[in-house]
């Protein structure tokens, strides 16, 4: 099986020490990795979002989602329902895993990111593989998740993060059943001033639908959620409209998606939503996801672009490297 992984750039500042020649300039697109199990992800020294595995947290996820203006487009938790704390901005859940729930941060229900394999830091995109583990309440291994993850710029502060993961079950032996439900795989919980709710926001769908009634359990290429935020600081700060546009991709199952999606701040493609799909080793599953960072109100047209664009891109593997001092190269599968 290719490996598949989550893949976030590494900045590296080489010194100039005469004889091996003077530095070029910094790549625009890094990974940077941080104390506390983080690692930050950079365009042009800017964080726009940061990856977080520690061992405190029912699983990994990315926080926060800065938009254009620098304010974060998703939050932490529900807005309103503190049994919701399992919601943390974007992240990888499932409701029936063998019958069990890695959804809700069941007590000793974990993910755990087992090792990192490869990071690339460029101008136009920086990439990360992670090998996640998803482990049961008795400490048993379900699942190996290798997820892949790529910062890519656009334009006038616009940006994408691109996802790419690959389920398999732990044991070679044995089969996986992911069951029927809404829940699962890709989730994200936007900021309250985003959500329709509390703040006002819009759901948008690539077929021109709108608000949760109308999108929920449809098919769709594309879900967008926009609302306003904060572009500065201070009692009288002012606002401006961005948002979040959450792609499907072509090659993944039952494409377009059904989307679970709520008024209260969250949206989900629910690859299971009308049934199960069984895994094995000689049948994992791969899925892939853009989620783009725009100005504004949703412009259909420019999102089918971006639609566009994204189905065309080649999908990532990890390959054992040839270069000095690096173990594994995460690339696109045209670079091989």
């Amino acid at each position: 099986m290719k490996t598949i992984l989550a893949v976030f750039a590494l900045g590296f500042l080489v010194v100039s020490n005469g004889w091996a020649g003077e530095p070029g300039p910094l790549p625009r697109c890094q990974i940077v990795p941080l104390a506390n199990q983080e690692v930050s992800l950079q365009i042009d020294g800017v964080e726009r979002t940061r990856w977080h595995f520690g061992d405190r947290y029912a699983g990994p996820f990315f926080f926060p989602f800065n938009g254009p203006s620098g304010s974060s487009l998703t939050r932490m938790g529900h807005p309103g329902a503190p049994n919701h704390d399992h919601h943390r901005s974007i992240w990888f859940a499932h409701h029936q895993v063998n019958g069990q729930d890695f959804w809700s941060a069941q007590p000793g229900v974990r993910l755990r990111q087992k090792e990192w394999f490869a990071s690339y830091d460029s101008d136009e995109e920086a990439r990360l593989a992670v090998r996640v583990l998803w482990i049961d309440q008795h400490g048993k291994v379900q699942l190996d998740q290798e997820v892949v993850a790529a910062i890519i710029p656009g334009t006038k502060g616009e940006w994408s993060l691109e996802l790419q993961t690959t389920f398999v079950p732990r044991e070679k032996a044995s089969a996986i059943t992911l069951g029927k439900t809404n829940f699962g795989f890709l989730a994200v919980r936007v900021a309250k001033s985003i959500s329709e709710h509390f703040g006002g926001g819009t759901l948008t769908s690539s077929t021109g639908a709108v608000h949760e009634r109308a999108i929920f359990g449809q098919p769709a290429a594309w879900i967008d959620y926009s609302g306003r935020v904060s572009t500065s600081t201070g009692r009288d700060r002012s606002s401006a409209i961005e948002g979040i546009t959450y792609f499907d991709h072509p090659t993944n199952p039952r494409f377009p998606s059904k989307w679970h999606v709520r008024e209260d701040g969250w949206l989900g493609a629910s690859v299971c939503f009308d049934e199960g799909i069984e895994l094995s080793h000689e049948q994992p599953l791969t899925l892939r996801y853009l989620l783009h960072a725009h100005r504004g109100r949703i412009d259909s047209g420019k999102a089918h672009t971006v639609a566009n664009a994204f189905a065309k891109r080649p999908g990532f593997e990890v390959v054992k490297s040839k270069e000095k001092h690096q173990h594994f190269e995460v690339v696109r599968t045209s670079e091989e």
